[in-house]
């Protein structure tokens, strides 16, 4: 056998095996992180006994649904006081605007009209006693007497006329009416603070998700502003992981990304929407062999509103980024 060949076909293999070595593609990166809710945590603004609890936890809500009710005792009381006065105050502005009574004016435009009936008269006579003073049949002192009897009557005719004026207009000046209008004001405003206590009283779901927890049962009291129920909006779901300093220059805003877990059917298809401007330890939870407090940026992504309501807080990620 001629061994002196065997060398340059070795050569040769070490070259090619270098070559496809080179020719493989590099691994694609994969970060590690989890499912990250943030929760809401629902109160009413007044604190009262739990009357209901209409959604138990566990359970999936929709937008406006009723979670819970907190008894509206005594601010319910307190509501209809001010709707009463609100309605006393207005009806109070409704009168001072309004006019007299219609036999009141029926009354007063009879007496102008006899005031205008004496005052036709009262003209004829002076007339009469004009001609005949002229003629020499009657004194001065008669025509003075009966010209003072018309200016008594134009005058009474005047007076009965402002009377009706008056009468037709408000019952009460300007002044009094602005008065009562601010004091409308007040009843309606102080109404509608109660009203928005009483109404804040029964809680409604703000957006879609799930009701994670309860913090009270029915009967018990809760104080004002005490969480009674916490929500989990599907909107609220996010994918939370961490790079190291030296691929962090590949994310950006806006960038696709793809996630795998345990048991997941099909990939996690998100958005990242956030990357921290500092860099933290890796945090216990993605504690793993090899990147054990390390320096990384935390990086957060928006996952598809599809498959958002599917995913767990808590569930364990690996992350690629879906252009690879």
């Amino acid at each position: 056998m001629n061994t002196s060949n065997l060398e340059p076909r070795r050569l040769v293999l070490a070259l090619l095996a270098t070559t496809l070595v080179g020719c493989e593609k590099p691994p694609v990166p994969a970060y590690q992180g989890y499912v990250e809710g943030e929760f809401l945590y629902l109160s009413a603004p007044q604190a009262g006994y739990l009357k209901s609890l209409d959604a138990a936890r566990g359970s999936r809500v929709t937008a406006g649904q009723a979670l819970f009710a907190i008894a509206t005792d005594p601010d319910a009381q307190a509501l209809a006081e001010a709707e009463a006065r609100t309605g006393s105050a207005r009806e109070k502005v409704e009168n001072l605007k309004e006019p007299r009574r219609a036999p009141e004016i029926a009354t007063l435009e009879a007496n102008l009209q006899a005031a205008q009936a004496t005052l036709r008269l009262a003209r004829t006579r002076l007339q009469r006693q004009e001609a005949l003073v002229k003629a020499k049949f009657v004194s001065q002192a008669a025509l003075d007497e009966t010209r003072s009897a018309f200016e008594q009557a134009t005058a009474q005719v005047e007076a009965n006329r402002q009377q009706l004026a008056t009468y037709r207009a408000t019952l009460g000046r300007q002044s009094e009416v602005r008065g009562a209008e601010a004091d409308l004001q007040a009843a309606a405003a102080l109404a509608e603070q109660k009203r928005w206590v009483v109404e804040r009283k029964a809680v409604n779901a703000p957006t879609a998700g799930e009701v994670s927890e309860t913090y009270y049962r029915p009967g018990e009291w809760v104080p004002a502003g005490a969480a009674v129920a916490s929500l989990l909006p599907d909107a609220r779901r996010r994918l939370r992981f961490y790079v190291p300093e030296t691929e962090l220059a590949t994310l950006k805003p806006g960038q696709k990304i793809e996630a795998g877990c345990d048991g997941c059917a099909a990939s996690i298809r998100a958005t990242i929407d956030f990357i921290a401007a500092q860099a933290e330890y890796t945090p216990p939870v993605i504690y793993s062999r090899g990147s054990r407090e390390k320096l990384v940026f935390r990086v957060e992504a928006a996952p598809d509103a599809e498959q958002a309501a599917t995913l767990r807080p808590g569930l364990p990620v690996d992350v690629r980024l879906a252009d690879h």
